[in-house]
């Protein structure tokens, strides 16, 4: 048994980004609104370590939205290349401004303009409306940096708990829980 839940996270995403084809920092992330009503969708790891685990997204997405109201979230990472899968549970807090603007300042142009452009997650009355307002921001910003929107930053979810699942034969999967009490972490296993 081990006692560092990200020491062990490491060594797996470190096999992962050797493994896995597409998108190894690609994680389902749950959310649920003020009444429990739960939404689950894919966003990419941006940053993780004993603080937590970091993405990036607008305020004002689905996302956003719920997480202003319940801030609690669910992580699950999927490695089919090495038959393994890390779930996170835990409280989420927004990152500092200028950890936001540090990322936002490193993403693509296009990506950047995009996050002006869109009203993620909102009704769309058709692509050519999206493109459109793409091109204004692109001509507005096309002198020089584009700053990170002021409804846009990110969040980092803060581990509670961390199961590392391991598939084994006749599905007598191994699953380790971490769950975070005190000073440390305490490891236990679960059935299959």
């Amino acid at each position: 048994m081990a006692d560092d839940p990200f020491a062990l996270f490491d060594e797996w995403f470190a096999q992962a980004q050797a493994s896995e084809p597409n998108d190894p920092e690609a994680m389902a992330l749950a959310t649920a609104n003020e009444t429990g009503q739960p939404s689950l969708r894919m966003v990419l790891l941006k940053g993780h370590g004993p603080g937590g685990f970091t993405f990036f997204t607008n305020l004002d997405s689905r996302k956003g939205v719920e997480l202003a109201a319940n801030r609690q979230a669910a992580l699950l990472f999927h490695w089919k290349s090495l038959r393994r899968q890390v779930r996170i549970e835990g409280p989420v807090d927004t990152v500092p401004d200028a950890e936001a603007d540090s990322y936002f300042a490193g993403r693509g142009r296009e990506s950047q303009l995009g996050a002006w452009a869109s009203d993620q997650s909102r009704p769309l009355d058709s692509r050519a409306m999206f493109e459109a307002r793409l091109a204004e921001v692109a001509e507005r910003f096309a002198a020089g940096i584009v700053p990170r929107p002021p409804r846009w930053t990110g969040y980092r979810v803060i581990p509670r708990t961390m199961e590392f699942w391991s598939d084994r034969p006749h599905r007598l999967h191994e699953r380790r829980l971490f769950t975070r009490g005190g000073d440390g972490w305490r490891e236990g296993l679960l059935y299959p």
